[in-house]
């Protein structure tokens, strides 16, 4: 089986989004990729449009599924909780219960929590009897919410079984949990999910090992005087906030003691840059040409209870999230029988040669279609590349075997979190803990993220 490298960065078992950002994103890559094949006859087979690389049909089909288990005779109504001012604001809820209102037979809305009521057993909104919620807030968000307003009875639906993603699963997500896949229980989990975690200790004075196992008497000073070599991320941290790259950081001291005072860091070996960089072609408007750009990648893997659904694909800095300057791209599997760096050095090529003029009319065209697909970031398209990310037919085999067994490790961690050995490295408050343990998870359907650093073929590390 062709495999790929690098490491998963963090896991997201919260309420992951970019199912339908992705979706949006393969229609921008393959209006791209007609153009460049039609002008130039370029003799690359690229598929935009297998099914794993449009995650939402699957999603639905998840949540619908989830609806059948509970109330099996019933009509489906879906309901998408998120914060108030999220609402006209986030493109894929409002998508979402779009498509689901589109279906024969299913009713969606789109709310929040405070919206919510209760009457006898059932959850309503709006006169209706909710069957499925999809949750798109974190545990810790709701306990502020609870400050300010009664969420009574989303709590009851929590209880009740019919959240979508089980509150149950987000201790599992906690990037401490890396620390015991690095360490203690790592001969109990599978190779794929031990061999695809980087090094990873909760950050605080103290004894413990390092990432080539050697003996480290105070974690605080080694990190000092390793740097160039750590990251350090908040535990429940996300949209790439609060995270100190120790490479391109010169406020070593500050940061660490930031990280000290909140408690609730770990830190983390870095992985090296040019393993998760590719060059892309980019269009330079100020100078009027075309050059091969450096981008850091993500590629993060969306999976449920039936395995391996689909993709993210970001490009940017460090972090790669678009809240930081990074952007969405397209993925394709490679369906011409040469070797992904070969593809790539063609293809990025290929688009060099066309020129400024051309270039910038393909792109004025995808951005176009960026804007009519509302596939906005602020008050304009969201940043995407003039090449997909490739990936051949046995690397999809391999993700699809990595998700399966990640899966099956998630549900060895919750087991383990229940028995308490994760207690030293789960953190939380006892009110998010109160939540989390309202809803165990144990399998059900629920969609998970696994956000992966990952080379297919074209990294810059092995670049000649």
């Amino acid at each position: 089986m062709e495999n790929f490298k690098g490491y998963h960065a963090e896991w997201n078992l919260g309420c992951p989004g970019g199912w339908e950002y992705q979706r949006m994103a393969q229609v921008r890559g393959k209006l791209c990729w007609d153009w460049i094949k039609k002008i130039t006859g370029i003799e690359i087979e690229l598929d935009f449009e297998h099914p794993i690389l449009n995650p939402v049909p699957l999603f639905i089909d998840m949540l619908l599924r989830a609806h059948r288990i509970n109330f099996l005779r019933q009509k489906p109504f879906v309901l998408l909780v998120a914060e108030e001012e999220t609402l006209d604001k986030v493109t894929e809820n409002i998508s979402l219960v779009d498509y689901l209102n589109r279906m024969e037979g299913v009713k969606a809305a789109l709310t929040c929590p405070q919206e919510l009521e209760e009457k006898g057993d059932d959850i309503i909104f709006n006169g209706q009897k909710v069957t499925v919620i999809f949750l798109d807030i974190n545990n810790d968000v709701l306990l502020s919410m609870a400050k300010k307003h009664h969420i009574g009875p989303l709590l009851s639906g929590i209880k009740k079984g019919i959240v979508i993603n089980p509150r149950g699963m987000e201790p599992m997500g906690a990037k401490g949990v890396f620390e015991v896949v690095t360490g203690d229980l790592s001969p109990n989990l599978s190779a794929s999910t031990v061999n695809y975690t980087p090094w990873t200790r909760l950050f605080y004075p103290r004894k413990t090992s390092g990432p080539k196992g050697e003996s480290i008497n105070d974690l605080v000073e080694w990190v000092r005087g390793h740097w160039e070599e750590v990251i350090l991320k908040p535990v429940y941290g996300y949209s790439g906030k609060g995270i100190f790259v120790g490479p391109q950081r010169d406020t070593r001291d500050a940061d660490i003691r930031i990280a000290l005072e909140a408690q609730t860091y770990i830190v983390q070996a870095f992985i090296p840059k040019m393993l998760w960089a590719e060059e892309y072609p980019w269009l330079d408007q100020h100078n009027k040409n075309v050059a091969l750009k450096p981008w850091q990648t993500d590629f993060r893997c969306f999976v449920n209870d039936r395995g391996l659904i689909g993709f993210l694909a970001r490009f940017g800095g460090i972090p790669t999230n678009v809240g930081a300057g990074g952007g969405g791209q397209s993925v394709a599997i490679l369906k011409t029988d040469i070797p992904i760096r070969e593809a790539v050095r063609r293809i990025n090529h290929t688009i060099l040669e066309l020129g400024f003029s051309t270039v910038m009319e393909i792109q004025q065209a995808v951005d176009e279609k960026g804007l009519e697909l509302k596939h906005t970031y602020l008050e304009g398209p969201t940043p995407t590349t003039l090449r997909p990310r490739i990936i051949s037919l046995g690397q999809l085999a391999a993700l699809q075997a990595y998700s399966t067994n990640l899966w099956a490790d998630l549900l060895k961690l919750e087991k383990w979190w229940h028995e308490g050995k994760l207690n030293h490295v789960v953190q939380m408050s006892e009110g998010e803990e109160e939540i989390a343990r309202m809803q165990f998870w144990g399998g059900s359907p629920a969609l998970i993220a696994s956000d992966g650093l990952f080379s297919f073929g074209a990294d810059l590390m092995d670049a000649t």
